[in-house]
């Protein structure tokens, strides 16, 4: 017998709200839609309902774009590379100026003490810190302007340049992980032999004398070593710290010639002989020496005598304006309203 469950018209509204099982809490937003009982989810529609859409794919851009996208990328790295390089030069004014007035104050009275010269050379040992930090990061734009024109403008000038996307790939890592291209030790001994050897050298050079001659020069050798005294520091101590160190920073700068992980740099030390290339260059080319108005003129014959045969080589060819023309009438041609001279 079957009973109904159905609450009736008279009962009160609260009663509709009993029934036999608990009420089911509202699925939430999220939750995916459930098919009716009488409705059969096959798996393959149940993977494709769990599989998370995808954006769709980005089409690769055309050869317009990427050369006008790698355009404005050369620009960009190029600004950056120049904005460091400016920071280096700072740097190097920063330790020029204070060594000249830090000398200009030492000489300029024989009572002023010689231990600023060695105050100053500390201070040059920081900026020589600071800059190698800088050229750190000055490789990183360096090294990317110097692969986009060796991958991409070489290829370019290249007449038939072959097929190599290894450049791409490299920019492509660099740029998703960018990473210092140097070590600190590279970077410290290309900036001390460019610049701030020559700054400690001067630096040790004018100490010694400074110390000689102020406030009158030195008899003999223990003379000079009681001056260089500073406080209860004696002389003998300062003297063998100053050769240490000047010992150590010519050692430095010989040892790491060997590091060349750099790639912005134009040259390497060994394989730079301008004095020899120039001679091998000159023997070549002695008794092929020509005029510059014979080379011009040769130059010219050719442009004007090759083929147009839709190749575009990227030299100026003179338009054929009067090839329907016959030579003696070119004038008529370049000035039709002129009237003819009659004599």
């Amino acid at each position: 017998m079957k009973t109904d469950l159905r609450p009736r018209t008279s009962e009160p509204a609260a009663g509709a709200a009993k029934t036999l099982q608990p009420t089911r809490p509202a699925p939430p937003s999220d939750a995916p839609e459930t098919a009716p009982i009488h409705q059969t989810i096959t798996p393959e529609q149940a993977a494709l309902a769990a599989q998370v859409p995808r954006p769709p794919r980005r089409p690769a851009p055309t050869p317009q774009e990427f050369n006008t996208a790698m355009a404005h990328f050369y620009r960009g790295e190029i600004t950056r590379a120049n904005t460091w390089r400016n920071r280096l030069d700072t740097t190097t004014n920063w330790a020029v100026l204070t060594t000249g007035a830090t000398l200009s104050f030492a000489f300029s009275s024989p009572t002023n003490p010689h231990f600023v010269i060695l105050i100053n050379t500390v201070l040059v040992g920081f900026f020589l810190f600071m800059e190698a930090r800088r050229y750190r990061y000055y490789e990183i734009w360096s090294s990317r302007v110097r692969l986009v024109e060796t991958g991409y403008f070489a290829q370019i000038l290249t007449p038939d340049p072959a097929a190599d996307d290894a450049w791409m790939k490299l920019l492509v890592a660099d740029l998703q992980s960018p990473h210092f291209n140097i070590s600190e030790w590279e970077a410290l001994g290309r900036r001390l032999r460019r610049n701030y050897l020559w700054i400690f050298v001067l630096l040790a050079a004018c100490w010694n004398l400074k110390v000689y001659i102020h406030p009158v020069p030195a008899y003999d050798f223990n003379a000079f070593i009681d001056r260089a005294t500073i406080g209860v520091v004696p002389g003998a101590v300062v003297f063998m710290i100053g050769v240490f160190f000047n010992a150590g920073l010519i050692a430095f700068a010989v040892i790491t010639t060997r590091l060349r992980e750099a790639t912005g740099e134009v040259l390497t030390e060994g394989s730079f002989h301008p004095f020899q290339r120039m001679t091998d260059w000159t023997r070549e080319r002695a008794a092929k020496r020509q005029p510059a108005a014979t080379r011009r003129a040769k130059r010219a014959r050719e442009r004007a005598r090759a083929p147009r045969s839709g190749q575009f080589s990227g030299e100026w060819r003179r338009p054929d304006i009067h090839r329907s023309q016959a030579p003696e009438d070119i004038h008529r041609t370049q000035f039709p309203n002129k009237e003819p001279v009659i004599k």
